[in-house]
């Protein structure tokens, strides 16, 4: 072999290791942007939490075999469009949005990054999926019941306060439409024999200021329907409802600790743990197109007796027995 062919062959064999080598040290790092509703990483950290274990249950370590681009809209229309293009632009490889408005920002901007929502409000009346069964285009993952439960609510609200007769339906107006709720619990509440009225919360400030109002039209008690600022003030809410003696009631387990009464409605844990294994799936190769978009299997009642001890409520046996978790 002659001198030069033999430096040719050991320059390809000692250089071989090295591309290699950086080959594999230049691996992307699967990206996930999440639009959040809330303003920052405290007041989401309930289910930020959730979704970093859930990914960790799958293998994902974030910082090391993945990376997460948290965005904090803070509730405002327009912040959402921004941080919706915010997020398009870095590229990643799928965006979670944690509500309506998130998908449908998300979705004026791209058709081509999958879209995995979290608490999808009747995605199809809403124009993100074609249907639940059939998502088409780039969004799937996980909607509320669209199953009217506002009479087992407010049923539930009489049981544990008998003398209920007035109460109000505490609203917000962002990223929703506070007339479908408003509908829906006024045909509740003249079945159960209530009269309600809507007090609407446009903004975190407004909270204090319309539940004292709602304390001095002598309501009996309060219910509060999702969305806007009553999704993640559930601190602001539960200090007001107990500072002013109102027996409350939402949607969201993780409202009762602060001060509600009660809750019941679906496992918001839960439907974050599902979209983290549909963006798993995605990463994997699937397309949100063929994943129809699931809804929860089962609701959940949570008691506050700290709560009920405050209001000098006695709650029923039959709501103890029938509590999927109570606070003590």
């Amino acid at each position: 072999m002659r001198r030069r062919e033999f430096i040719t062959l050991v320059g390809g064999v000692t250089t071989w290791p090295l591309a290699a080598r950086a080959e594999n040290t230049s691996k992307k790092i699967p990206v996930v942007g999440v639009l959040w509703h809330a303003g920052s990483a405290e007041e989401e950290d309930v289910y930020l939490t959730v979704v970093k274990q859930a990914l960790a249950d799958l293998g994902y370590i974030e910082g090391k075999n993945i990376r997460l681009e948290n965005r904090f809209p803070a509730e405002q229309p327009d912040r959402f469009r921004t941080l919706a293009r915010e997020l398009v632009e870095l590229k990643p490889d799928v965006i979670i949005a944690v509500t309506n408005l998130g998908a449908i920002e998300l979705k004026k901007i791209t058709n081509t990054i999958p879209i995995v929502l979290v608490i999808g409000v009747d995605p199809v009346a809403a124009g993100i999926v074609e249907s639940l069964a059939r998502p088409g285009g780039n969004v799937t993952g996980t909607s509320v019941m669209t199953t009217d439960t506002s009479g087992k609510r407010l049923g539930l609200l009489k049981e544990a306060v008998p003398y209920l007769s007035r109460v109000a339906l505490l609203v917000g107006s962002v990223g929703q439409t506070p007339e479908r709720y408003i509908k829906s619990y006024q045909a509740a509440a003249e079945s159960h024999g209530i009269s309600l009225w809507p007090a609407e919360v446009t903004t975190p400030n407004d909270i204090e200021p319309v539940i004292a109002k709602i304390a001095e039209d002598h309501a009996d008690g309060l219910v509060l329907a999702p969305g806007g600022p009553t999704f993640v003030q559930r601190a602001r809410i539960g200090a007001s409802v107990l500072a002013h003696r109102l027996p409350a009631i939402g949607s969201i387990g993780e409202e009762v600790p602060y001060g509600l009464l009660m809750s019941y409605g679906a496992d918001f844990p839960e439907f974050f743990r599902r979209s983290v294994a549909y963006t798993d799936k995605i990463l994997k190769g699937a397309k949100p197109a063929d994943l129809p978009v699931e809804q929860p299997s089962k609701f959940k009642l949570v008691l506050n007796l700290k709560t009920a001890k405050a209001l000098s409520l006695a709650v029923p046996q039959t709501l103890l027995i029938s509590a999927d978790e109570v606070i003590e």
